[in-house]
């Protein structure tokens, strides 16, 4: 069963879903899902998803909470995304991309030993359950400018300058 509840923090309203049975196909229990929603980004739920916290979902939104709060570089929590063989190695290659730090599309790619494979990776990324646990904020356009990120560009403009991160502003480039 999977089970969601939804969290305010600074950054917006986030709902955190996660399956609290063991067993089940890929990370079995685990996070399987955080997103951001507001009138403009509606709340995208899975077929048969409960309503209703847990101690991983009320964990998962503590630990966002801290890392909001520049207490948190990484996350420990049990990660169960959902997706295809290839967007989950995509997915797995982000959670090596380190705080504060940023990566290209093309960069990801040849990670994964597939250099062509550029915009694949793009489609992965943008298809991330797990937003911000799964860094895909940190991946950037390869002039060093913001790309699409399903919370908007100001969203993970604020999450890169949290960390620190370089990358070239809207209207910076020449």
């Amino acid at each position: 069963m999977i089970v969601y509840e939804s969290y305010t923090t600074e950054l917006g309203d986030v709902a955190i879903a996660a399956c609290e049975q063991e067993g089940l196909s890929r990370g079995a229990r685990g996070i399987v899902a955080l997103q951001f929603y507001d009138d403009e980004r509606p709340l995208r739920l899975g077929g048969g998803w409960q309503r209703g916290a847990s101690e991983l979902t009320d964990l998962a939104a503590q630990q966002l909470r801290e890392y909001i709060a520049g207490q948190r570089k990484s996350f420990d929590l049990p990660l169960a995304p959902k997706g295809t063989e290839f967007q989950c190695r995509v997915w797995d290659a982000l959670l090596q991309i380190p705080f504060g730090e940023t990566r290209s599309y093309s960069q990801q790619a040849q990670w994964l030993g597939q250099p062509r494979a550029i915009r694949a990776v793009a489609r992965a990324n943008g298809a991330n359950p797990i937003a911000i646990v799964i860094p895909c904020h940190r991946v950037i356009g390869a002039n060093g400018s913001l790309t699409g990120y399903a919370g908007g560009l100001s969203l993970k403009a604020r999450l890169l300058t949290l960390e620190g991160a370089n990358f070239v502003q809207q209207g910076e480039l020449l």
